[in-house]
């Protein structure tokens, strides 16, 4: 298991949000690419990016920033945030992206998206994100009626990579990972599983080093960096 640090878009900074919310963004670095030159300095071995333009529907406004982030690290890169056609999919991957984490298209065209993951093998994760155990999409602002179990069945025995959780309702709040969503969801899928929501101490690192699972592919640290409460490294030593 591995931690992956977070550089959220926008605007072309780096910013945290509280539970997905536009309207709580707050500025951490004014340069993205200095960040992510710093995480792969520091050990990190990928580099988790979220468009926030893209997610709310302000498209193409940090494609400079990412693609001097690519140029800059050598670390692979997994990113999310409005990805909404093949067209976008081949866009990113022709930039040098590693990975691909898809959420509302996704939901809304499956057997495309199924098709993609047969041409991009293992390189195409679908995003769970989830509030009150329903999956939410469109940048976290429409909830579906759908759970978990229902994806999986939509990609399980395709070929994607695997999965991103995030707890919604705890995301950027610093109260700790939901290992019991955590737990439920890795019993249903043999996929690999990166989880998200909540990070905020190393007792949470401890406590999620403690579920034996190989799926378990890694964590994603976000707000508990940035505010000072979990040194990288630390953190990294705790769950290797």
């Amino acid at each position: 298991m591995k931690l992956f640090p977070a550089i959220d878009l926008k605007d072309n900074k780096c910013v945290r949000l509280t539970k997905g919310k536009d309207e709580t963004s707050k500025i951490f670095n004014n340069n993205p690419i200095d960040q992510a030159v710093f995480f792969e300095q520091n050990g990190c071995k990928r580099i988790h990016i979220v468009d926030l333009d893209a997610a709310f529907g302000r498209n193409n406004v940090n494609t400079k920033t990412i693609s001097e982030i690519r140029k800059a690290t050598s670390i692979p890169i997994q990113i999310g945030g409005g990805i909404r056609s093949a067209n976008d999919i081949s866009r990113l991957f022709d930039m040098g992206l590693n990975y691909l984490i898809i959420g509302s298209l996704a939901i809304k065209d499956s057997e495309t998206v199924r098709l993609l993951a047969d041409r991009f093998k293992n390189k195409i994760y679908i995003s769970l994100d989830v509030l009150h155990d329903k999956i939410m999409v469109k940048g976290w602002n429409e909830q579906t009626k759908l759970e978990t179990k229902d994806v999986f069945k939509m990609y399980n025995l395709s070929n994607i990579r695997g999965y991103v959780l995030t707890d919604v309702e705890n995301d950027g709040m610093l109260s700790g990972l939901n290992l019991k969503i955590i737990k439920k969801n890795l019993k249903l899928t043999t996929k690999k599983l990166i989880v998200g929501g909540g990070l905020g101490s190393y007792k949470d690192l401890e406590n999620l080093n403690k579920i034996s699972n190989d799926n378990l592919e890694g964590v994603i640290i976000g707000k508990a960096f940035y505010v000072g409460d979990i040194d990288l490294k630390v953190g990294q030593r705790l769950i290797n």
